[in-house]
């Protein structure tokens, strides 16, 4: 997710014809807990793109899955917490390819190693 998806810039009447919703929807998934709109200095309700797509992933659940709000908020913890250990997995993949390029760094291309022998060294 890029910054532009979070920067909260939609009032509730607009994310609301966005995503093909009641207002009232979204009043009540943030009463549930499962939205959290930023708040203006004058208290509007202002939504992102990050959080109109998850209103389509609550929307998806609830109407085509099945799923009552209860268990969207499961999954969508679940969701969160595999996208922190996915970020987590890269994190430290990246710190042992780090740590294996200071072990064993590669030698420049192009070099060449030039070998002299001795004469008489039985070599």
């Amino acid at each position: 997710m890029d910054k532009r998806s979070d920067e909260p810039v939609y009032m509730i009447s607009v994310a609301a014809k966005l995503i093909a919703c009641h207002p009232q929807t979204l009043r009540m998934y943030e009463r549930e807990g499962l939205l959290r709109p930023h708040r203006s200095a004058r208290k509007l309700r202002l939504y992102s793109d990050a959080d109109l797509d998850r209103v389509r992933m609550i929307k998806r659940l609830t109407q085509q899955l099945g799923v009552n709000l209860a268990g969207v908020e499961v999954i969508l913890d679940l969701l969160h917490r595999v996208d922190r250990q996915q970020q987590e997995i890269e994190n430290l993949k990246r710190e042992l390819t780090h740590e294996q390029k200071a072990l064993n760094p590669a030698p420049a291309s192009g070099v060449r190693y030039k070998v002299e022998i001795e004469e008489g060294s039985g070599v």
